[in-house]
């Protein structure tokens, strides 16, 4: 049975491994733990009384307004053209220039004066959005990034809820969303799986997550069998799934993971920590960050899994209470859950047609340069 609070954790998970890892992800290990003792980053550093998130929940924000503002569209079939269009609205808040009040928008989400800022966004992803969209089979670049991976949550969320759209189509969708700007089958193999095991663990009932990944990577052998990386990328996988069962030390086994700067290795140190603490969401969040790299979408990753299965209720409140943009996030979030019935016209509100029909949603907003 669908649960909304597993769209929440879900969201709210995500942003939550993401802002706590997003201080240390250019951090070596001896620095962290130089800082934040021996457990490593354990609670958020804060700036002005806030836990920022970084562009990875920017981002994985704009995918679920493009999911929606296409779903509107296409009554009830999502459209990667207006996902497209949406992540062209996020550049449009890393770089400028300023959006006037009259200017025609792709996500509401432009109107948010907090949207409007730069948070280490990935090198692949402003380069791409700077050119035409990107697919599996017309790449326009080699990237193997997790840029691609760490923003499509949303996908395995939402597409589940609409009507006649199967599992394959689910993450199919999701790797597609990845290759509109990473074309390595290591950058969108890795968003197909995470989109699988999002939408089982978030609409099944009784799976967990060791059970979701094993599913999952089934799924993603399938689909992509004869993909240059596939053979490299189950290998990784079934390391990360067998590592989350052993006595190994984290660390350790976080470093023969990789350091999550490619989605392949992002996703395979997320399914570790998420396996190895199934049932606590503050170690696993702990465990995805305190490493030498990409902490942030590790973390981000990581919540995102555990969210779906464990459900907004199992987050600490001291993950919450300092969230920048808590409340959006969980709208959003409410936005997905209701989005199949307010797709079909069954109780669509003024505010539903504004975000995502009229696009007049928050257009009281200009940035201001500078």
């Amino acid at each position: 049975m669908t649960d909304i609070s597993r769209f929440r954790g879900c969201l709210l998970g995500g942003a939550a491994g993401d802002a706590l890892g997003y201080p240390v992800e250019f951090m070596g290990e001896s620095a962290i733990f130089a800082r934040y003792g021996r457990q490593g980053i354990c609670d958020y550093a804060l700036t002005g009384g806030e836990a920022l998130i970084s562009d990875d929940t920017q981002m994985t924000l704009f995918t679920a307004t493009g999911l929606l503002t296409g779903a509107v569209r296409g009554r009830g079939q999502v459209d990667i053209d207006c996902v497209w269009a949406s992540y062209q609205d996020w550049l449009r808040t890393q770089w400028g220039p300023a959006m006037g009040p009259g200017e025609t928008r792709n996500s509401w989400l432009t109107g948010l004066p907090a949207l409007w800022s730069a948070r280490a966004p990935g090198n692949t992803c402003i380069s791409a959005l700077g050119g035409s969209p990107g697919s599996m089979d017309a790449p326009h670049n080699a990237s193997p990034g997790c840029g691609g991976v760490m923003r499509v949550a949303p996908v395995g969320l939402f597409l589940p809820t609409l009507a006649g759209v199967t599992q394959d189509e689910t993450d199919l969708f999701g790797a597609r969303a990845a290759a509109l700007t990473h074309g390595s089958d290591l950058a969108y193999m890795p968003a197909a799986m995470l989109a699988h095991m999002v939408s089982v663990l978030a609409h099944g009932e009784g799976t967990d997550p060791s059970t979701a990944a094993e599913d999952a990577l089934t799924a993603v052998k399938r689909l992509f069998a004869g993909r240059p990386h596939i053979d490299r990328f189950a290998a990784l996988m079934e390391r990360a799934m067998d590592l989350a069962g052993s006595g190994t030390e984290e660390l350790q086994a976080i470093h023969s993971l990789g350091e999550g700067w490619h989605g392949d290795e992002a996703l395979a140190i997320a399914v570790y920590c998420a396996l190895k603490y199934s049932d606590d969401i503050e170690r696993a969040l702990i465990a995805a960050v305190n490493h030498r790299g990409d902490s942030d979408s590790t973390g981000a990753i990581t919540g995102n899994i555990l969210g779906a299965y464990l459900g907004l209720d199992a987050i600490p409140e001291k993950f919450i209470r300092q969230l920048e943009l808590k409340d959006v996030i969980l709208e959003v979030a409410d936005d997905l859950f209701r989005g199949a019935d307010m797709v079909s016209g069954a109780c669509a509100d003024d505010t539903w047609l504004a975000k995502y029909a009229d696009m007049t949603y928050g257009r009281e907003f200009m940035r201001q340069d500078g």
